[in-house]
């Protein structure tokens, strides 16, 4: 066998194993071996460029970056669909069909509604040519190049395909694989997605596709599109789909009727959490296409088809109690604590109240039979209460008005939501929050010390404020619960290595209530040293880069306390950070002057503190956060996902280390 036809071999039989494995869910070999041969092609495809196929297995890992997105017009234009809320509504579109159709029999294909990003898929000659997002209906994006990273989606089709078509559906992020990306983001310090439908249509618009492919992203199709199509029925058209290689959802249904319609949807509302993705509703179409054309398009959708949303699972259950939690601002937190119910697949024992505006807009009581439904599947809440089941003697809640920790009576400044406890120095929840926070990798990052041994030696009596933790000797760590030698060795040495960390993340720790990453850095920037700062007037502080009234004031109290003076006047004792060093302070030249870059990712020549440095070294500034503000963003290996996605988001530009080496050089 030549060289060729054994690269066409290997191609042939790694599309395979992908359909095995992505669309029909039954791989026939493990991962390791699929990865081995894959690495084989990938090697005979280096040495015979000649033989290079953009279609090739190997070119799914992505690599290719799309700087901006190709504005294409649909050949035939996507509609949206109208919505359906009721039995009687469902009815009310038959009778409008039959009025056109007369007394034709009519069939229906069930589906369900998958909640991602609706793409659109054209083949020519049984290969993948493009792929375009939705966009308006008549024009979307072309994101070819994302969409061959999905490995559900076909490169290369099999059996009797017509020469010419586009298919349409959904691509969907699958619950564990949402999941697994947000426990990664928040392991790293980075921001969790909201929710898994807005990751998925984000993905589509993420410019290095290599990106994309880190992603479990899946397509599921439901409908061919075309002209001169080998089908009679859009049923028939689902199953010519599967068999050309398309990964089609199997709970799609033929009714008869639309009894038979209503039961697909009640057996799904009930059954729809037992699905790996999301779904809101059921899709029903008339099935015979001759039919559809028949009844053609409204300006805005087929009236052919209609999309029945399941309305947000909403179940009733007893309020026994309200608590409440204290935050390590002092800000509160009432929390209904229900009686165990099941929704949405989980049991549901807890719901947020908000605030005592919520309780008192509601009318919430305990003992009442409450309605709680999960805030886009995921948040439970309470959005009504039961009046007809109100016990004859309930009492009408009164919130709080002392903290349930330290009975300190509660604050409520004009204009806010919340109440507070301003026993700052007495209340723990605010103490030990305070100290997690200060102890935080984008804080102190202290290794050998975590938010549980926190709170274990505030129970201990061994730390009372984050000075405390600088005077903590082995000796006494090692007696505490789950503690060894070398566990109280790493805690010491990760203390003592904090003493290194810059004067502006020292100041972030500190908590100080609204200073952020940022204004922590605009504040170390302009006064070099905590001294400065705590000797800075209101009317000063204002007038620095950013910084609002709100800010200012709040940096005022916090240095206006004697003890907040004298724990800083402690960590300066013991060798913190509480100024920038001159060697920090080397301004080269003005080029960045009024340009914000934010960083992200790992450089080959440059760490990301030297990167930053020169940012600021000549004259720009360095943002924590991708906003409207951002001038460019700054993007090396593995930059953060939720930044890449923002970044696209707002056509903020994304530039690489070398570029930025030229732009300082210029």
């Amino acid at each position: 066998m030549d060289v060729l036809q054994t690269i066409q071999a290997l191609r042939d039989e790694l599309n395979q194993h992908n359909y095995n494995y992505y669309v029909l869910d039954n791989p026939t070999i493990s991962d390791y071996e699929f990865d081995i041969k894959l690495k084989e092609l990938q090697e005979l495809e280096a040495k015979h460029p000649e033989y290079f196929d953009e279609n090739s297995p190997t070119q799914r890992v992505g690599g290719t970056v799309t700087k901006n997105f190709e504005t294409v017009v649909h050949e035939y234009r996507m509609y949206s669909l109208d919505n359906s809320y009721s039995k009687e509504d469902l009815l009310d579109w038959e009778k409008r069909a039959r009025k056109i159709l007369g007394d034709a029999p009519l069939e229906y294909t069930c589906e369900l509604k998958y909640d991602g990003a609706s793409i659109n898929i054209s083949y020519e000659n049984g290969k993948l040519k493009r792929a375009v997002t939705r966009g308006d209906g008549f024009q979307g994006d072309d994101v070819t190049n994302n969409i061959k990273t999905i490995k559900a989606v076909p490169i290369k089709l099999k059996g009797d395909f017509p020469q010419k078509f586009d298919i349409r559906g959904e691509i969907i992020l699958p619950f564990a694989g949402f999941e697994k990306m947000n426990q990664d983001l928040i392991e790293i310090g980075e921001t969790p997605y909201a929710n898994p439908r807005n990751t998925a249509s984000g993905s589509l618009k993420l410019q290095d596709s290599s990106e994309v492919a880190k992603r479990p992203l899946d397509c599921l199709l439901y409908s061919l599109v075309g002209n001169n199509l080998p089908i009679a029925t859009h049923f028939d058209g689902l199953e010519k789909a599967r068999q050309w290689g398309f990964k089609v959802p199997t709970q799609s249904r033929l009714a008869k009727n639309m009894d038979e319609v209503l039961e697909f949807i009640n057996h799904w509302d009930k059954h729809r959490h037992e699905m790996p993705y999301e779904t809101d509703g059921v899709v029903v179409k008339i099935n015979n296409l001759h039919q559809q054309d028949e009844l053609g398009y409204t300006a805005k959708s087929p009236r052919w088809a209609i999309a029945y949303k399941f309305k947000a699972e909403q179940v009733s259950t007893r309020l026994n109690s309200i608590s409440y939690q204290v935050g390590r601002t002092g800000a509160i937190t009432p929390v209904a604590n229900l009686e165990p119910v099941q929704l949405a697949g989980t049991v549901v024992k807890r719901a947020s109240l908000h605030n005592a505006d919520q309780i008192e807009k509601l009318d919430i009581r305990i003992g009442d039979e409450v309605f709680v439904e999960k805030g886009g599947e995921i948040i439970p809440k309470i959005v009504a209460v039961d009046l007809n089941k109100r016990p004859q003697n309930s009492e009408v809640t009164n919130y709080i008005t002392h903290c349930p920790e330290c009975q300190t009576q509660l604050e409520r400044k004009e204009g806010e939501a919340n109440h507070y406890c301003p026993n700052y120095y007495g209340c723990p929840p605010q103490i030990i929050g305070r100290i997690q926070h200060f102890i935080s990798r984008k804080a102190m990052d202290i290794e050998g010390l975590g938010g549980e041994t926190v709170a274990l030696l505030y129970n201990n009596d061994l730390v009372t404020n984050y000075a405390d933790l600088y005077e903590l000797k082995k000796e006494q760590i090692i007696p505490l619960e789950r503690m060894a030698e070398k566990s109280a060795d790493n805690m010491v040495k990760g203390i003592e290595n904090s003493k290194n960390i810059p004067f502006e993340r020292v100041l972030y720790a500190l908590g100080i209530r609204y200073v952020g990453e940022t204004v922590a850095k605009k504040l170390a920037k302009h006064y070099k040293s905590i001294d400065a700062i705590a000797s800075a007037s209101l009317t000063e502080l204002i007038l620095v880069d950013e910084i609002g009234e709100k800010i200012a004031q709040s940096v005022v109290e916090f240095f206006d306390n004697l003890e907040n003076r004298a724990i800083i006047g402690r960590l300066k004792s013991y060798g913190v950070q509480l100024e920038v060093l001159a060697t920090a302070d080397t301004t080269i030249s003005d080029l960045l002057s009024g340009k914000t870059f934010v960083v992200s990712g790992v450089f080959e020549k440059f760490s990301r503190d030297d990167l930053k440095k020169a940012i600021e070294d000549n004259g720009g500034k360095v943002g924590s956060s991708i906003s409207a503000k951002t001038h460019f963003v700054v993007a090396g290996d593995n930059m953060g996902p939720a930044k890449l996605e923002k970044a696209n988001q707002l056509n903020i530009p994304i530039i690489s280390e070398d570029d930025f080496i030229k732009m300082i050089n210029e």
